[in-house]
C-alpha cells in the first residue's frame, strides 16, 4: 500500500466515524424499500397495474426487468449503508436515477405514451428520496472535507 492509499483509507475511516447514525438509517430504509418493491414487481408484475386500475403492459418481462433494476439499487444502498463515505458514489448514482426517472416519466406522460396516473410510482420510488439522499451526500462531503489528511 502506498502512502497516499494509506492516507485515503485513514481519511475514509475517520470521516465515517463522524457521520450521524440517521445516515445509515436512511440508506437501510432505501435498501429495504427498493428490495421489497423490486421483488413484488418481479414476482407479481401485473399487481401494480391492477391496483392502479391501469391496462397491464403487453410485455410484463420489461416491467419485471425494471423491478430487477430497482432491487439491485437496493443491494447498492445496503452496501452504502455500511460505509456511506466510502460508497458515496453508489448514493450519487441512486440520486441521479431518482432525478432522471421522473424526467423520463413526465416526458412520456406529456406525449401520451404513459397515463398520468402511473405517476404514483414516481412519488414513492423517486421523489420522496430526493431530500434524504441529498442530505446524505452533503453529510458525506462535509465529513470527508473535515478529515482530509494533508
Amino acid at each position: 500500500m502506498s502512502v497516499q492509499e494509506g492516507k485515503t483509507r485513514f481519511s475514509t475511516v475517520m470521516s465515517q466515524e463522524k457521520l450521524k447514525p440517521w445516515i445509515s438509517g436512511v440508506l437501510w430504509a432505501a435498501a429495504i424499500y427498493n428490495l421489497a418493491w423490486g421483488a413484488i414487481v418481479v414476482l407479481f408484475p401485473m399487481q401494480p397495474f391492477r391496483c392502479a386500475s391501469m391496462q397491464p403492459p403487453n410485455y410484463p418481462e420489461l416491467w419485471q426487468c425494471i423491478g430487477m433494476m430497482v432491487g439491485v439499487y437496493g443491494v447498492g444502498y445496503a452496501i452504502a449503508a455500511s460505509n456511506p463515505v466510502r460508497h458515496w458514489s453508489i448514493i450519487l448514482v441512486g440520486l441521479l436515477g431518482k432525478i432522471f426517472g421522473p424526467i423520463g416519466f413526465i416526458h412520456a406522460a406529456w406525449r401520451g405514451s404513459l397515463p398520468w396516473k402511473a405517476g404514483w410510482v414516481i412519488v414513492t420510488n423517486d421523489l420522496i428520496w430526493w431530500l434524504p439522499f441529498v442530505a446524505v451526500l452533503w453529510a458525506c462531503r462535509s465529513s470527508i472535507q473535515s478529515t482530509t489528511v494533508k
